[in-house]
């Protein structure tokens, strides 16, 4: 699956629908720049125009004040992440990032187990 890499500030905005669901853009102005003027209104407008264009979020017009809505999930988009950071770097293989992450203690006994359960399923 390709996904599209996402700047920093439109992860930001993903990061928040993901956590929230649909949101206004004035709320997610208020969570994102709390501090700031009214003029950054116009900068959210165009990440989630950008966003929408992308295919990351969904523009809900039915209301006065349209809903975005994330159209990709996190784990979708962190698998798209992963199998294009394999491909740069390591041909396409994952072994040397799981190796990694067994080799140097980053999984729990939970995630060891259901990288088990999902091996010996595979088989």
């Amino acid at each position: 699956m390709t996904v599209p890499k996402l700047a920093n500030a439109e992860l930001a905005v993903m990061e928040r629908l993901w956590q929230k669901g649909a949101q206004t853009a004035r709320l997610l102005r208020e969570h994102l720049y709390p501090d700031a003027a009214k003029s950054m209104h116009g900068t959210i407008q165009r990440l989630l125009q950008r966003l929408e264009d992308k295919g990351f979020v969904h523009r809900d017009r039915d209301r006065a004040a349209h809903l975005f809505a994330p159209r990709v999930s996190r784990e979708a988009y962190a698998a798209g992440r992963l199998e294009a950071l394999a491909d740069q770097v390591t041909g396409g293989s994952f072994v040397p990032l799981i190796t990694h992450l067994v080799e140097e203690r980053k999984l729990s006994d939970a995630d060891m187990e259901r990288l088990r359960r999902l091996l010996e399923d595979g088989s």
